[in-house]
């Protein structure tokens, strides 16, 4: 289970680059992982009970200034970039959906709402290919999210890649029940990062996307059905935050959430901030916006990404702006294999 970055206050901001302030949007960093039915076959065969019980937290790399190389330019990313959102898909479970009996303040408790966001979030499993953690099993949490390939999942970046390599045996499991998968396992053929998560790991873009082979002859968001996803949002706005976090006092197995109304992180990143009490294993988790209770469906307009190690009250997330919004229609065009 991927543990949050814990961020030491370590470091300052950087200046923004010439690209940056101009508004430059870097195409996002693509690799193929399953692409093969063959391959596939054997990242969901490897993926036992036990193993996904047994996943472990990840180390989190040591911080440095180029961690949040980009915070002084954020705001600059894409100066005319317009707010441009894309609605969920429901289920007909979902979509008459009950009331739910969730709190507009929650620092973590379990979601008992039921509605769409119960299975379209899951746990994301892989083994780490590089670093101290090279070798190991883990698992982060992610989203199924509306799409013109029906098929792709929204991450961290650290939940893709992670000490300069992709992770392996990358697959997606919604509705995760201490080793129960109501809906399957759905094997990545296609991982996605932004080039900024890639490059430097750079915390203000710590965001990422699967591409999902069909299952069964059928289509991830055809199944689990799709959240809407926004970009180039107002910042300040009420959101409501999930994930399955594993670390102690939680076990992995229970959608947790958190809401309230987010704040500009004003220490080192630019990204966007919430009271939560979630551990790892909730890397990765979709933080909606426009947010219905009643349904379960909303807007992902961010991921739980990182915390500062004095104040694990707090959840930091990253802002969706271009970078975010090319990463999206990259893995939307992206064919199946």
């Amino acid at each position: 289970m991927a543990a949050l970055f814990t961020v030491p206050v370590v470091a300052a901001l950087l200046p923004a680059t010439a690209a940056a302030a101009q508004g430059a949007e870097p195409k996002p960093v693509v690799v193929a992982a399953a692409d093969s039915k063959s391959e596939q076959r054997a990242v969901e065969n490897f993926w036992t009970e036990a193993k996904m019980e047994a996943a472990k937290p990840l180390d989190a790399p040591a911080a440095s200034v180029q961690r949040f190389a980009s915070g002084a330019a954020a705001f600059l990313d894409l100066p005319d970039a317009k707010p441009a959102s894309v609605r969920p898909t429901l289920t007909a479970e979902a979509a008459a959906g009950e009331p739910a009996a969730a709190s507009a303040t929650s620092d973590g408790a379990p979601w008992k709402g039921g509605g769409a966001v119960v299975t379209t979030s899951g746990r994301v499993f892989f083994t780490v290919a590089s670093g101290s953690s090279a070798g190991k099993n883990a698992s982060c949490s992610g989203n199924a999210v509306t799409s013109a390939n029906k098929s792709v999942v929204i991450t961290a970046g650290h939940c893709v890649r992670l000490g300069g390599a992709f992770h392996k045996n990358w697959v997606f499991v919604p509705a995760y029940d201490n080793g129960q998968r109501p809906y399957g396992t759905w094997v990545a053929t296609t991982l996605l990062t932004t080039p900024q998560w890639s490059r430097s790991e750079d915390m203000n873009h710590d965001v990422a996307a699967a591409v999902v082979a069909p299952l069964d002859g059928e289509y991830l968001t055809d199944v689990v059905g799709g959240q809407g996803i926004a970009f180039n949002q107002p910042r300040g706005r009420q959101m409501y935050a999930f994930g399955f976090p594993a670390a102690a006092p939680y076990n992995g197995s229970t959608l947790t959430y958190c809401s309230g109304r987010v704040f500009d992180d004003f220490l080192l990143s630019d990204d966007l901030g919430l009271n939560c009490d979630m551990t790892g294993g909730s890397s990765g988790g979709p933080w909606f916006s426009s947010f219905n209770e009643k349904t379960g469906a909303g807007l992902l307009n961010s991921v739980n990404s990182f915390k500062y190690n004095f104040a694990s009250f707090w959840m930091f997330g990253p802002y969706f702006g271009g970078e975010a919004q090319a990463l999206y229609n990259t893995a939307q065009r992206t064919a199946l294999t």
